[in-house]
């Protein structure tokens, strides 16, 4: 009977199961979405609901699952598998969520950051291949980060590590010139979203408006991609800004741990390089000499797996699969 990991993504917006084989080969997928107003509870309530079933479906695969592996949407102490908090979610802080898999599914468990499963995906399987000093980031309900140091993934002193999108960064939204901000909360696709949705902050003659149907709160970030491939001013201006916040965090990154390679995911890099070429350029523009050809940067090429992957690949490796 084969032996198959079961990965499990918990996130601010999307919630994802997936049947795996030991090398990350995804067999079967099950995906939902968060409901933000049940918090935890509703969440664990939707994985107990859903989870039995990617046992049929392992055996009807000829095989069984024998293995855990979560990335899990906030901070949390490695060691002890327990949240410390989810910045998006409430009802999670001090969970000890790697003892509740185990308790109700009677699978040694593994629980990661989602950043760091992120990380460690793309780093094996993605853009990370035959590097050994790598960092990814990703611009989706949150920013986060993860970081590769010869060839080991980075957890600092077990409660997480690379956290890209709590660093700071002048706040050009701001009347008070060089207010320092959170990078999260100026580049997360929340935070872009509810920034157009400010009455007034997208001009009337911009074509997002217009697209928008007249009404703020209709934009999203599809829509302001589309505006910018339309030539619109304003769209391609507030894109700019947000590469620039994610260039100049980069080039600090770069000044701490000099990597090869920075691969970029989320729902907001699928922006592609209307986003990408202009964080290269910022980027660029504040990094230190020590870095200059020395690494490059582009879209991570797991897509919307990459979390399911590296924390089944992480729990491969710890139970020795």
């Amino acid at each position: 009977m084969k032996k198959y990991i079961l990965g499990v993504e918990i996130g601010g917006t999307k919630l994802q199961l997936a049947i795996s084989s030991r090398n990350g080969e995804i067999l079967n997928e099950h995906q939902g979405r968060v409901n933000v107003n049940a918090g935890a509870p509703g969440i664990r309530e939707w994985l107990e609901d859903h989870i039995p079933a990617m046992f049929a479906r392992a055996s009807d695969l000829n095989g069984e699952l024998v293995a855990l592996g979560c990335g899990f949407g906030g901070p949390i102490d490695t060691a002890k598998g327990e949240v410390l908090k989810s910045v998006q979610i409430p009802g999670w802080s001090g969970f000890p969520l790697k003892a509740w898999f185990e308790e109700k599914f009677n699978l040694p468990t593994v629980i990661a950051n989602d950043s760091n499963a992120a990380t460690w995906g793309e780093y094996n399987k993605g853009s990370g291949r035959g590097s050994r000093y790598f960092f990814y980031t990703n611009m989706g309900s949150g920013v986060g980060g993860g970081i590769v140091i010869d060839g080991q993934l980075y957890d600092g002193q077990g409660y997480g590590a690379g956290e890209f999108g709590q660093t700071y960064v002048p706040d050009w939204t701001h009347e008070q010139p060089g207010k320092p901000e959170k990078i999260e909360n100026l580049c997360s696709g929340w935070a872009i979203e509810e920034r157009l949705r400010i009455a007034g902050y997208v001009p009337q003659d911009s074509i997002l408006m217009e697209l928008a149907g007249g009404i703020a709160q209709a934009i999203d970030a599809r829509k302001l991609v589309e505006a910018a491939r339309a030539g619109d001013e304003f769209a391609l201006k507030e894109i700019d800004q947000i590469a620039y916040s994610m260039g100049l965090g980069l080039a600090n990154m770069l000044c701490l741990v000099n990597v090869e390679v920075i691969a970029i995911g989320g729902g907001v890099s699928n922006m592609g390089d209307l986003l990408i070429v202009p964080i290269r350029k910022y980027t660029q523009k504040y990094e230190f000499i020590s870095s200059h050809n020395n690494y490059k940067i582009g879209k991570c090429e797991l897509g919307d797996s990459i979390v399911l992957v590296g924390a089944i690949l992480i729990a491969r490796d710890i139970f020795n699969l």
